[in-house]
């Protein structure tokens, strides 16, 4: 599925493919909810990172919040954008709230990093949702293979 994108002032724009589509892995970790989550969570897709063409590339500013992962955000709005690693050149993650395309809707979601949650950031959880104190059990590719939800 093509995905377009921006941060609130329009300074940046892309386009990316993505397979994994759905936005339901919702991340309670601090390095998340600092730099993404107004909700006290942020939500990250799947894309193939040598799909992505960005338009306004002056604009963006970079955050190494560990080795693991470079996160993109507009320096002019602030607005996250997405989370790149080179442990996996392949991929990159935008993050849901700077998508403007129309997203499939996911019948659970999965809150993970609970563990480390902020204790104001309560759970908002249907009875099909699952939780994890730190990592999930299956990853993006496998939870879009199990639940049919595709591009």
């Amino acid at each position: 599925m093509e995905l377009k994108g921006s941060c609130h002032c329009g300074a940046v724009r892309f386009t990316v493919e993505a397979p994994h589509p759905a936005p339901f892995n919702l991340c309670y970790c601090s390095i998340c909810r600092k730099t993404a989550g107004a909700g006290g969570y942020a939500i990250n897709l799947g894309a193939l990172a040598g799909t992505m063409e960005v338009e306004g590339r002056d604009a963006i500013r970079t955050y190494a919040a560990t080795e693991a992962g470079e996160r993109a955000f507009c320096g002019t709005c602030g607005s996250a954008l997405w989370v790149y690693s080179e442990h996996w050149p392949d991929l990159i993650h935008p993050h849901a709230s700077a998508i403007d395309t129309d997203l499939p809707i996911p019948p659970e979601r999965t809150h993970l990093m609970l563990g480390s949650r902020a204790n104001w950031a309560v759970p908002k959880t249907d009875p099909q949702d699952k939780t994890f104190d730190a990592y999930p059990d299956e990853s993006l590719a496998a939870w879009h293979e199990r639940t049919g939800v595709t591009s």
